[in-house]
């Protein structure tokens, strides 16, 4: 072969090398990056994956709110009216957050079925729904409630 036909070859094959390393870095790095939204009955049906980040969201159920006398630590079931599923959290929970709102959980799915999160988002003013919520409760045959007037 020609040495500058090679010299060409081998810096195109250097060049796809590259290309195809730098590829397969982006799509790990995003692969292990992707937070996959979850429905309360999704996760009850164990369609969500343990040990893996996810965002769980829905209704804050009144009356289920537990806070900890002594720590940060609080626990709460949201639902999308057709299932619950328990969130922990640790830390100060944001200061929309209500029971009877909803809200969107990011955290990770232990083998009890509780969603442990480490983030929780709150909706900003009394008509925002978050979209996946929103969704996930007209799937379900529910409408998001209204919000009851001050006065």
């Amino acid at each position: 072969m020609n040495p500058l036909r090679r010299k060409r070859l081998l810096i195109i094959l250097a060049i796809l090398a590259g290309v195809s390393i730098a590829v397969a870095l982006a799509m790990s790095a995003l692969r292990e990056n992707i937070n996959l939204f979850y429905t309360p009955t999704q996760i009850a049906n164990g369609e969500a994956p343990q040990d893996t980040r996810i965002r769980a969201g829905g209704m804050v159920e009144k009356g289920s709110l537990k806070r900890s006398g002594d720590s940060l630590d609080v626990t709460f079931v949201v639902t999308d009216f057709n299932k619950a599923v328990t969130i922990t959290y640790r830390g100060i929970l944001p200061d929309l957050f209500r029971e009877g709102q909803g809200i969107v959980a990011l955290g990770k799915l232990n083998s009890d079925g509780v969603v442990v999160a480490d983030e929780v988002l709150a909706k900003h003013d009394e008509k925002y729904m978050p979209p996946e919520v929103t969704k996930a409760l007209k799937d379900s045959g529910q409408s998001a409630p209204t919000p009851a007037k001050e006065g």
